[in-house]
């Protein structure tokens, strides 16, 4: 009956925004492979975010699209997009459900290309983000580290807050032990405004005041995350707006590289210059009487309560996750990105939720 079907939606939901479900997590997990799944009419998700533009010049971050990462396709496990569960065809795993479906294998040979590199089409690439607050200083700048939420567990990018900034600025790196700005293992970084509700994601390239002649060495922003700030002070869920640049017919991002400040992607975004670049919104989450709170449906990859619970998707296709990110321990979240997020745009969107200043509690 049609009042079975909505009972068990609210199972397999998560809530954003306390207080936490009544439903045990363990409900959560085993029902979400029985939800009903919604016919997949919509036209291929790659090309929402086909912009043109023209193919990159500079070869430095080059997607290969390596066999190995194509293999996995056939083993995914079912997938959160399209709230739908018919993804992999002939998989093999027959293991029974676990408590948060990982990721199907990926292969990384090149960290640094792979985690600049945007997922591969229909995979969703299945990762965990851990937050160590233990040491001197650790209270106010915990290290954030990304792994891939595998068997193996492949370290994937750490992050943590530069301590003399005037704003918020997170530096992303591929080696656990090395945060510094000047090492060779900077991969990226966050940078906020100086109310904290905007945020802007750069490479590893260079300031315009450094550039070589060509501009090829210039950083590329690679997305930007706005917050909307909740002025009533009320508790709720946050409303985020996500901006990447647009994808070129060969499936690889148009290069953003801005020569001053006023030619960014928020400053086009604000413009509404849309040339080669993609909006992107929260889903918004939807009121739950039973358990007096905002509910999402993770899919069983999310656990527990949290405003910072969350998935982005676009516009024409709301069904379609291009990431989501929640609570799963005190400082364990599961982080999960899609075509055509690359490991650097999706960890840096999650740091951008942790940072303390957002006056959207």
């Amino acid at each position: 009956s049609p009042r079975a079907d909505s009972t068990r939606c609210c199972m397999t939901v998560s809530p954003v925004s306390p207080p936490a479900a009544t439903s045990s997590d363990e409900e959560d997990d085993s029902d979400s492979s029985t939800k009903p799944i919604r016919s997949e009419k919509k036209k291929n998700p790659v090309s929402l975010f086909q912009t043109g533009g023209d193919p990159p010049k500079e070869k430095k971050t080059k997607k290969k699209a390596p066999p190995k990462a194509a293999e996995s396709e056939e083993e995914t496990p079912e997938t959160p997009q399209k709230n739908s569960n018919k993804k992999g065809k002939g998989k093999k795993s027959k293991k029974p459900k676990e408590e948060r479906p990982p990721s199907p294998v990926i292969e990384v040979d090149n960290l640094e290309e792979f985690v600049l590199r945007p997922a591969p089409q229909g995979v969703t690439i299945k990762c965990r983000v851990t937050r160590d607050k233990k040491g001197m200083d650790r209270g106010l700048y915990p290290t954030y580290y990304l792994h891939l939420d595998n068997d193996k567990k492949v370290f994937l990018l750490a992050g943590r807050k530069r301590k003399k900034s005037k704003t918020s600025n997170y530096l992303i790196s591929i080696d656990p032990t090395d945060l510094s700005r000047g090492g060779e293992n900077f991969i990226g970084k966050l940078r906020s405004n100086l109310m904290g509700t905007k945020f802007t994601v750069f490479d590893n390239g260079v300031n315009p005041d450094r550039a070589n002649t060509d501009w090829s060495n210039v950083r590329q922003e690679l997305s930007a995350v706005v917050y909307e700030t909740n002025v009533l002070g009320f508790k709720g869920p946050r409303k985020m707006t996500v901006i990447i640049p647009g994808m070129n017919a060969d499936n690889e991002r148009v290069p953003i590289r801005p020569r001053n400040d006023n030619d960014g992607l928020l400053m086009r975004w604000q413009n509404k210059n849309m040339d080669n670049v993609i909006e992107l919104h929260n889903k918004a989450p939807v009121w739950n009487d039973e358990t007096q709170s905002y509910v999402l449906n993770f899919h069983g990859r999310v656990t527990h309560a949290s405003v910072k619970n969350f998935q982005i998707v676009h516009g024409s296709d709301p069904d379609y996750i291009v990431m989501q990110f929640g609570r799963v321990a005190d400082d364990a979240f599961t982080m999960d990105y899609n075509y055509p997020l690359c490991a650097v745009q999706a960890f840096a969107i999650a740091l951008s939720s942790f940072d303390g200043k957002l006056a959207c509690e």
